[in-house]
């Protein structure tokens, strides 16, 4: 059953006020706790027990699939493996994330490694949110590694956030494309006290034509710290582009570390990065991540400056 922290936490990291329709997995502090499948999408516990598989019948047109996470038993570092199997000419939207509630001193986490084996034409959207809350002082630590591998044409877009009181977090994204595949990836990180992040992307653009775009937004608040790194391997005619945006309050730091390669003739490959404190052409990015107009404009000089530059449906 799901009580009122459950609810709390589902709503923040995957927006569910209740049981979705369709297909979903939900797991409660390393146990399933409830699990519907539907006609084109099978979801079962994989073979060692480590996790699920997913799989989604080619063809299939509009349908989603929530595998949220959802933490708050103490001393608990949970660990899942799932796999994502998407068949040919396939559209479907993924829905992740994980919730952790702290209400002690001892430490909880969760590491979710994913792999998605996307098929030919097949489009998703993955969408991912970690989101950390309660007076427990243990350190909460939230470890994802997203690994995609699109077969000729697939399509994937990943939207991924870290919302608020994550302590420690390490993700890895790594993905190889094949021929005339597109790969979008936006990732969104928010730290604040002493949190730290660290974010390491490899992506190959292995396939002729393929393209890949890697956009990174972070605000570093308090003392904490984020690390970024983003590498784009191009072994074939093709694009790539890495943009990074951190901005930095308070006595936060980062470290942004973007790099090319190139291993053909016909490649190209871009990238552009910026650290500097808040500016008034920023104001969308740090709302994009949570705060609220008033957090973001933190004096009279700054409100009346975006008063006049975005007007008041900034509000929030």
């Amino acid at each position: 059953m799901l009580d009122a922290i459950d609810k709390t936490l589902l709503k923040t990291v995957a927006d569910l006020e209740e049981l979705p329709k369709g297909a979903y997995n939900i797991r409660k502090n390393g146990k399933l706790l409830s699990r519907h499948v539907s006609a084109n999408i099978n979801i079962e516990t994989n073979a060692d027990e480590t996790g699920i598989i997913v799989k989604i019948k080619p063809g299939t047109k509009n349908e989603s699939v929530h595998i949220p996470v959802i933490l708050s038993q103490a001393g608990l570092y949970d660990v899942v493996y799932n796999s994502f199997i998407v068949g040919d000419d396939a559209e479907v939207t993924i829905v992740a994330g994980c919730g952790i509630h702290c209400g002690t001193s001892d430490p909880e986490g969760h590491a979710g490694i994913h792999e998605f084996r996307v098929g030919k034409k097949a489009k998703v959207t993955y969408v991912e949110k970690h989101y950390a809350s309660g007076d427990g002082k243990g350190r909460r630590t939230l470890n994802p590694t997203t690994k995609v591998f699109l077969a000729e044409g697939a399509h994937v877009e990943m939207e991924l956030t870290q919302i608020a009181g994550v302590d420690e977090a390490n993700r890895v994204n790594e993905a190889v494309l094949g021929p005339g595949s597109l790969l979008l990836i936006t990732e969104r990180v928010l730290t604040d006290g002493d949190q730290t992040a660290v974010s390491t992307n490899n992506i190959v653009l292995s396939g002729a034509g393929s393209r890949a775009n890697m956009i990174s937004r972070s605000v570093m608040k308090g003392n904490s710290r984020q690390t970024f790194y983003a590498t784009m391997d191009a072994q074939n005619k093709c694009y790539g582009h890495i943009e990074c945006d951190a901005i930095i309050m308070d006595n936060g730091a980062n470290e942004t570390m973007p790099s090319l390669k190139a291993g053909h003739p016909d490649a190209e490959l871009t990238h552009e990065a910026s650290i500097g404190k808040i500016a008034n052409d920023q104001l969308t990015k740090l709302m994009s991540l949570g705060l609220t107009y008033d957090q973001v404009c933190q004096n009279k000089k700054d409100r009346n400056e975006a008063d006049v530059m975005f007007g008041d449906h900034l509000k929030i």
